[in-house]
């Protein structure tokens, strides 16, 4: 009687414990305070490979900064929410966030050397260019080229093995400039070396990739910031994703105050002389410029943000390629062009070239409308003649001196301008 009584007690205590739980299933608030707090998972994202354009090496840029991504210590914006998607893959930039500690973020780059839709297209067009196929691997593919095979025997990158290449910075090469992208190509252990010995057959088939679409990395690369050239720092790549310091495209200060306008002005002058005089004595020159060519990290402080317009002349060495021998094409000549595209003729560049370009397509934007009518007219006179190419005995030194003491008197000193205050206080620089 007593173990009956003990069964229907338990089996009752189990009813109402069903009950209870019923009840409360029934009642989210009261679900919500009655029950432990179940284990959050943190939010992650798993990344495809696509996006990275990770399946595409190693027709691609690199991996140096893959772990990075996989870790999640570089998120884009969008990461900020507790949903983590990302962004839409046919954007060609995008704003992220980058740390090393799990503390402090820095707001960094995340760039396409082109976009997707180009990316799409050259893939295409190797396969059935190379393999009469609409789908192929693109690394068998290339390595077939005679220009790769070329390049896996070669000691050292010399200018028959990029000529013909569609970048400006490959239209004039010297040996000399081909060393020191060999020598400082960040996306292998440093050897410090002009020879190829430390490149691997991946190493070399993702330089040329490179090269042929877009040599912008490149050149973050083997003129950093921290030797006082004017490009954002390179942190690295993963697939077809480039990642460097954030800049503010200079199109966003169009409508910034006159002392701001004057300041960015000065510092764009600034850019355009180092470019044509500096300490390697290599002549940097632009083939097209636009609002978004140039960009202003959180200090203040100009870069050139996209350089895949610029062009290097080897002002000591000179061009070790005559024009005519650049009509030599491939198919890394087509990557991102149309292979009928003429190629700009290394004499005939001059050094004002880039200056009457940045006084007819940025300067009007940015200085115009800002100052007092006396100082205007000046500045608007100065646009006016830049625009039109400049006296032929005037020289761009000369020419960037006039409109530089025009703008000094201009721009303030304050905290607004961190990459120079407060030394502007205590300097007759400033």
């Amino acid at each position: 009687m007593g173990r009956w009584i003990c069964c229907l007690s338990s089996r009752v205590a189990d009813a109402l414990m069903l009950l209870l739980v019923l009840a409360l299933s029934c009642n989210p608030s009261t679900a919500a305070t009655a029950s432990p707090p179940l284990p959050h998972a943190k939010p992650s994202y798993s990344f495809g490979r696509t996006f990275l354009g990770l399946d595409k090496c190693n027709a691609c840029i690199g991996t140096s900064i893959c772990k990075k991504f996989f870790k999640e210590e570089i998120r884009f914006d969008t990461w900020l929410s507790s949903r983590l998607k990302l962004p839409p893959s046919y954007l060609l930039s995008y704003s992220g966030n980058y740390t090393d500690d799990a503390q402090s973020w820095r707001l960094v780059d995340i760039t396409r050397l082109t976009s997707k839709y180009q990316h799409d297209r050259a893939d295409k067009r190797i396969c059935t260019s190379l393999l009469k196929t609409k789908t192929c691997s693109l690394e068998r593919a290339l390595r077939r080229t005679q220009r790769f095979q070329k390049w896996l025997r070669a000691k050292r990158l010399t200018p028959d093995l990029v000529q013909g290449l569609s970048s400006p910075l490959l239209r004039c090469p010297s040996q000399r400039l081909l060393d020191r992208i060999v020598r400082r190509y960040a996306e292998v252990p440093d050897a410090g070396s002009i020879y190829m010995d430390h490149l691997t057959d991946r190493d070399k088939l993702r330089l040329l990739y490179t090269l042929a679409v877009n040599p912008h990395p490149i050149l973050l690369q083997i003129f950093p910031d921290v030797e006082g050239w004017p490009f954002p720092r390179y942190l690295g790549s993963c697939g077809r994703l480039v990642v460097s310091a954030s800049t503010r495209p200079l199109r966003d200060f169009s409508g910034a105050a006159a002392e701001v306008a004057a300041d960015l002005a000065l510092q764009l002058l600034a850019v355009l002389r180092s470019m044509a005089t500096n300490d390697l004595n290599y002549f940097f020159y632009f083939t097209h410029v636009d609002a978004g060519t140039f960009g202003v990290s959180g200090n203040g402080h100009l870069f050139i943000r996209d350089a895949s317009t610029l062009g290097i002349i080897d002002k000591e060495e000179g061009s070790q390629l005559m024009d005519g021998q650049q009509e030599y094409q491939d198919i890394f000549s087509c990557l991102t062009v149309d292979c009928q595209s003429a190629l700009v003729s290394c004499s005939s560049i001059r050094e004002k070239h880039s200056l009457v370009m940045v006084c007819q397509e940025l300067f009007p934007k940015l200085l115009r409308g800002k100052f007092l009518p006396s100082v205007q007219e000046k500045i608007d006179g100065f646009l006016q003649h830049c625009a039109d190419g400049l006296a032929e005995e005037q020289g761009v030194n000369e020419a960037i001196a006039e409109l530089a003491q025009i703008l000094k008197p201009l721009r303030s000193c304050d905290s607004r301008f961190a990459y120079r205050y407060p030394d502007c206080r205590y300097s007759d620089k400033y």
